[in-house]
């Protein structure tokens, strides 16, 4: 079955969804061929490593929610062909900017898998993305079920068993110039890796405040705080939760959530060192390695 979308309620006290909210609709099974082709043109473009054209391009009708599905279908295709599980969910788009840029007025979500995880100091081969960027994130770690609609910021905090700070290393087979937001979703959002510090403890932490520096190859290149992501990053998790709630699916323990940019994206080109710290949760680091 394809996917169809209900009204998008814009409000971000994070009960209520500010995006396209996702249902499966019977009605829109002409179109799953369709949405078949397109994730079988991302999935190839996947194995080659190389960039591809604009899903809009070849199919100018792509709907945002079928640009969903089409991520859906490849998630689910590389957990049966590898050995990685679901881990959590990743949230994109949390400001102002960002939404201006591609013209979404709420943020957008993308799936983790444990295969796309890398240890603080780990390595990325080279050749392994296209057009890399990295950003400083927040991560929440939940101990308890997040099902909307309803779900609010005090809810998001006492599902929260620990945060940690997070880099999500972004990749795109799509060139910015020509990229819209129905292609950035069907590319699971472009989360390609993510990198996790020690878990901390909410208690005497406001996340509104912290404060985020991110240096490549030693020098300063973004700086943020948390009230660059959506106002709050508890509240862009709450998004989550309620958008997820119309389409009938809810974060769960054990999940990990990316909750969103804490500033600007900075590029991740080969034989690069990233190093990011957060006021109050540690730093960590990963490397782009260099071919010979």
């Amino acid at each position: 079955m394809s996917l169809t979308t209900l009204a998008a309620r814009q409000s971000f006290d994070g009960r209520r969804p500010g995006i396209l909210a996702i249902c499966y609709n019977a009605e829109m099974t002409s179109t799953a061929s369709e949405i078949s082709a397109a994730a079988d043109v991302l999935w190839e473009a996947g194995i080659s490593n190389k960039p591809f054209p604009p899903l809009c391009d070849i199919s100018p009708k792509l709907t945002l929610a079928q640009g969903y599905e089409v991520a859906r279908l490849n998630f689910a295709r590389c957990l049966s062909r590898t050995k990685a599980v679901p881990v959590g969910m990743k949230i994109g788009l949390t400001s102002a900017a960002m939404q201006k840029k591609f013209e979404a007025d709420a943020p957008i979500f993308g799936r983790l898998s444990s295969m796309m995880r890398i240890e603080s100091g780990g390595v990325l081969e080279p050749g392994t993305l296209i057009a890399g960027r990295v950003e400083g994130e927040t991560a929440f770690l939940l101990n308890g079920e997040l099902r909307g609609p309803g779900v609010t910021r005090d809810d998001v905090l006492a599902a929260t068993d620990a945060v940690a700070a997070a880099i999500e290393i972004v990749d795109t087979r799509v060139t910015d110039c020509k990229l819209r937001l129905q292609d950035l979703v069907a590319g699971n959002s472009a989360s390609a890796y993510f990198v996790l510090g020690p878990r901390r403890s909410l208690k005497g932490l406001d996340l509104r405040a912290v404060k985020m520096t991110m240096k490549k190859n030693g020098r300063v290149e973004a700086t943020g705080v948390g009230t660059d992501c959506l106002g709050d990053p508890a509240l862009a998790v709450a998004w989550l939760a309620n958008t997820l709630g119309d389409a009938g699916e809810a974060l769960s323990p054990g999940d990990i959530v990316l909750s969103g940019s804490l500033g600007p994206m900075v590029p991740f080109q080969e034989g690069d060192h990233c190093e990011m710290e957060m006021e109050g949760l540690g730093a960590i680091s990963c490397r782009y390695d260099h071919a010979n």
